[in-house]
């Protein structure tokens, strides 16, 4: 973090990717990821390495509409709302910086982040084109959108989603708030929005799942939220439905401001999708 002397400044991100070809936000030994080509086109800017944070680590496969990334910069000519014309020169067409601004010296996008939201897209009956398939998981069906949202409202608060965690997830705590979860159309499709103060490692992916294999079987709303209920107090994640495929997901925004719910600004925290 920069001194109050220094000439630092520091530069927040929003951007947009279609994360199709990428093996996730995180650089990587082995693969191609978002941060690595943001920090490639930052560091070619400054003629020395830049490194940046960013809001949440998408995993492969998985898009964003407003990841938000944090650096810092010793270039004083340039405007901050300028470094999006720069920066989306020198980036590869599936990622873009949708704009710049600077923010105040000690601004982390990840450890300062409030809120996280997701949306999750289905294409539900018909034949869906191509182009939808790349953003989108096909459903050959149309489901209950009542018995969905019965079940997404058990969600809401805070909870142990041990049962929806990757057995891979490392979090010191499975303990999440989740002020947001409920599906609905746009358009033609069916969207899951979720919110909350940070994720499980393909937490939302499994929410999705598991809602979409219960909603097959349930009777009823009721009957919905009573075995969607049982799923998440059993803290077993091998009840749990299969995991939905990553090109439905998109990091939609993330929001700053007072942390209301989870733990205050720590460097530990993480924020999967």
């Amino acid at each position: 973090m920069p001194s109050r002397a220094s000439t630092l400044r520091t530069i927040k991100l929003v951007l947009a990717y279609d994360g199709t070809d990428f093996s996730g936000w995180q650089r990587q030994k082995n693969g191609r990821s978002v941060q690595e080509e943001l920090e490639k086109a930052l560091s070619k800017m400054h003629g020395h390495e830049i490194r940046v944070n960013g809001a949440g680590r998408t995993d492969a496969g998985v898009h964003a509409m407003g990841q938000v990334a944090s650096f810092y910069t010793d270039i004083q000519s340039i405007p901050a709302d300028r470094f999006t014309l720069a920066l989306n020169k020198l980036m590869p067409r599936d990622v873009r910086v949708l704009s710049s601004e600077e923010a105040p010296a000690d601004f982390h996008a990840r450890f300062d982040a409030s809120l996280r939201r997701y949306r999750y897209f289905l294409v539900c009956g018909g034949t869906p084109d191509p182009f939808a398939l790349r953003c989108a998981h096909f459903v050959p069906y149309y489901p209950r959108v009542a018995v969905l949202n019965a079940m997404a409202a058990v969600v809401l608060g805070e909870h142990d989603f041990s049962t929806f965690a990757s057995a891979q997830d490392k979090s010191p705590s499975r303990s999440r708030h989740i002020s947001e979860s409920v599906f609905f159309f746009e358009g033609e499709k069916l969207v899951y929005q979720v919110a909350g103060n940070a994720f499980l490692w393909k937490q939302v992916r499994s929410l999705v799942g598991t809602m979409l294999e219960l909603e097959r079987i349930a009777e009823s709303p009721a009957h919905g939220e009573s075995l969607m209920r049982e799923l998440l107090d059993s803290r077993d994640r091998s009840k749990a439905g299969a995991t939905a495929p990553a090109c439905g997901l998109f990091l939609w925004n993330v929001e700053y401001g007072e942390r209301v719910h989870g733990h205050p600004r720590r460097h530990s925290e993480e924020a999967y999708g």
